[in-house]
């Protein structure tokens, strides 16, 4: 009797553990889906509404060493391309920041690992001739998981 008022009991919790971990499975997969590094970036074509506006000038490059460096040159070159980019230290919501260009007009790029890593490797898509799409995508696929 004991073990079959255990077997009893052990599946009254089963239903609802199925049922929350089912609503916080589609939650996640709609929260996914809408963040910039989720799937409806696959849709967009229009470069203008992804463009973060940025229009500050970036810092000198001479003014840091190593791969801060090394971004910040990245910053110079190629500040179209780091404006369509989001950055996924989330700088945007916590600094107001308009994009990752807007890491590179502060000192807050050269703080930043994320930051330095998302500048590099967009620019390595550049040099491999990537249009600025192609280059958002790669690095929200690359990145998002960075995001918090």
């Amino acid at each position: 009797m004991v073990n079959k008022i255990k077997k009893n009991n052990s599946k009254k919790w089963f239903a609802p553990v199925i049922i929350i971990l089912s609503v916080i499975g589609l939650g996640g997969g709609y929260w996914l889906s809408s963040y910039p590094g989720g799937n409806h970036l696959e849709d967009i074509t229009d470069l203008a509404s992804i463009k973060g506006g940025e229009t500050r000038p970036t810092m000198s490059p001479a003014l840091f060493v190593g791969r801060a460096s090394a971004a910040y040159a990245v910053a110079k070159e190629i500040p179209e391309v780091l404006d369509h980019i989001h950055c996924y230290c989330e700088c945007k919501k916590h600094h107001n920041h308009k994009s990752l260009l807007t890491c590179y007009v502060t000192k807050h790029g050269a703080e930043c690992d994320i930051c330095i890593d998302e500048a590099i490797r967009a620019y390595e898509l550049y040099k491999e001739g990537k249009d600025i799409l192609t280059i958002r995508k790669t690095i929200d696929k690359e990145f998002s998981q960075f995001s918090h």
